[in-house]
């Protein structure tokens, strides 16, 4: 009695906690991500480019150890300077000729809502718009060098009108010292920018300048961050340093600096967008991850070169530097790692520390995907091919199971025979498996492995991309997001808008009812406290799951169907009475009263 009253409570708390954390936890964040989408999408369509002077923006730091009144800037002429206009089949924006600042990018590809008539993506924006964010490349005065390009600096367009794949542009800047700075950009039809800087002195001394650059946000992701997934600052500070990564808040509470690194690259990165700085691999910098509360609070990643650039009079000097701003489409950023040697730069997508499972798992259902066109069919052929893998691990699981079961009637008689001695039962249990070479605890070991296969699939459809977006069939219009029908308004045949606790949708119900049924495969526990979790356990699953991304819930759905059919052909090749039938017959037919 003691221990079906500390199990009832156990259940009881257990269902507590997942209805406080759906009612507490994921129906607000639901709600907050629903606004946030409606809202970015209000003010793309109101704001577009609207560009509000403002010569009070404060300082801007850039460079490490100096002076970040260095880099403040003048709102006014950021918003008059002329640009040059950016178009790419991936990108579409301009450049501010005012500190040379990539400011103005965004996402064809992309839609901020599942509506393809909605705005396309936003990923930077001039720093006095509202959501300001923006990346430049500058250069910090030193000996003889005059005043050098910064912030404030209007560049002169030399060469191209555009910039595009075919098209690099041209700009340049003379000081009053002689010294000539000229930048070339390229792209190309992705992501990628390449500035390629040259310094010639025409003066007659030699002189000195020290590179910096920087990326620069004022506000946070619309989108509320998860546990799951990391948003904020990431680097590689090294050829041979791992992937640091820095969330806002720890930035918030203290700035993080790393000096003396060689190669590498560091930025920015949201859920699905990412945002970084690679400076040239032979170059030794320092970097900081910041945040600036002085006047406009604002976040910031930066560097600046150890040591300053000398060149002789009549000399020049050459500096190369990419900024990458885009989706993390995990091919592209592979493909990048793959092509200039960027160490680690697939990494900007969060695979977690299951990463060599989660990252081939998304790899083989992209390649399903580009057979079968549909995202949503690819898991479903993925699921299949992981039970293949794991057949043989869940016949032993399925045979040990059936094993058992079939040594019940044994094991009945020996409690029967024992009574309450607890040691003789066991000593005469652990000898009947050992004569029927049984081990009990078989049938776990399988359902073990596969559980990180279970999260590295919730991490694939949760932070790759790809997944965004992605219909399926029917109502399901976006794999990574929760079934968008529910129970309680009948699956949107009732006018009635249901709060997002309430949201049970079709594919939950579904999947709660293989799970169901996969339970009724096996008998009916005796215990009443084991009978009620073996009953509530499909109904407190499917509520869970109900907020859970819809590609992982389908997998689930599908996983349970698969498991059945091949729970039953086990069971009937070891001559094991499937209960699936008879425990539905318990379940429907009447209870015959007490006097019959």
């Amino acid at each position: 009695m003691e221990n079906n009253r500390n199990s009832m409570i156990a259940i009881g708390l257990t269902v507590l906690i997942v209805l406080a954390w759906q009612f507490f936890f994921m129906g607000p964040r639901m709600e907050a991500q629903r606004q946030a989408q409606e809202q970015a999408a209000l003010q793309q369509q109101t704001q577009e480019q609207t560009v509000t002077p403002d010569g009070a923006t404060p300082a801007v730091s850039g460079q490490t150890g100096g002076s970040d009144a260095v880099f403040s800037q003048a709102g006014a002429q950021q918003a008059s300077a002329p640009r040059v206009k950016i178009e790419t089949p991936s990108l579409e924006g301009s450049i501010n000729l005012a500190g040379a600042r990539i400011d103005d990018i965004k996402l064809k590809d992309y839609h901020v809502s599942v509506d393809p008539t909605s705005p396309i993506v936003t990923l930077f924006s001039p720093a006095d718009t509202e959501n300001g964010y923006f990346a430049e490349l500058g250069f910090v005065q030193g000996d003889n060098s005059g005043t050098v390009p910064g912030p404030q600096t209007v560049w002169t367009l030399e060469k191209g009108s555009e910039l595009t794949p075919s098209t690099p542009v041209v700009i340049s800047y003379t000081n009053d010292s002689g010294i000539k700075f000229t930048r070339t950009f390229s792209i190309d039809d992705k992501y990628m920018i390449t500035v390629d800087d040259k310094v010639t002195n025409n003066s007659d001394k030699q002189a000195a300048v020290t590179p910096y650059g920087r990326i620069t946000r004022f506000n946070l992701p619309d989108e509320p961050s998860a546990w799951v997934l990391h948003e904020g600052f990431l680097g590689v500070f090294g050829a041979d340093a791992g992937v640091t990564l820095e969330t806002y808040k720890s930035v918030d509470k203290e700035n993080q600096s790393f000096d003396g690194a060689t190669g590498g690259w560091f930025g920015v990165t949201d859920k699905y967008w990412g945002t970084a700085v690679i400076p040239q691999a032979n170059v030794n910098y320092d970097a900081r991850f910041s945040h600036f509360t002085d006047g406009r609070p604002r976040y910031q990643a930066d560097y600046s070169d150890n040591a300053a650039l000398t060149i002789a009079p009549g000399q020049s000097a050459d500096l190369k530097t990419m900024v990458f701003a885009g989706a993390k489409e995990t091919n592209t950023l592979t493909a990048y790692e793959n092509q200039y040697n960027i160490r680690l730069f697939d990494r900007m997508i969060d695979w977690g520390w299951l990463w060599f499972i989660t990252k081939p798992l998304f790899q083989l259902m992209d390649f399903i995907y580009h057979q079968v066109g549909n995202f949503g069919v690819a898991i479903l052929i993925t699921t299949v091919i992981i039970k293949l893998i794991f057949f043989p691990l869940a016949s032993k699981q399925y045979a040990s199971m059936a094993n058992m079961k079939r040594m019940q009637p044994k094991m009945t008689e020996l409690k029967e025979q024992y009574g309450d001695d607890r040691m003789g039962l066991q000593k005469a249990m652990m000898e009947l498996y050992k004569k029927e070479k049984i081990n009990p605890v078989a049938g776990c070991w399988p359902m073990l492995i596969q559980i990180p296969i279970f999260f590295a699939l919730y991490k694939v459809l949760y932070v790759t991309i790809e997944m965004r977006h992605a219909p399926f069939f029917g109502w399901i219009q976006d794999l990574s997001a929760p079934d968008p029908t529910s129970l309680f308004n009948l699956f949107g045949l009732l006018p009635w808008s249901v709060p997002s606790i309430l949201m049970i949708g079709a594919w939950p119900i579904i999947m709660g009812i293989t799970m169901w049924i996969q339970m009724r495969m096996n008998p009916t526990p005796p215990d009443k406290t084991q009978a009620m979790i073996f009953n509530w356990m499909p109904v407190v699953f499917t509520y869970m799951l109900a907020q859970f991304p819809a590609g992982l819930v389908i997998y689930y759905a599908w996983n349970n169907t698969l498991s059945i059919l091949q729970q039953s052909i086990i069971m009937k090749r070891h001559g094991v009475k499937i209960e699936l039938f008879d425990n539905l017959k318990g379940v429907f037919r009447k209870k015959k009263p007490a006097s019959e």
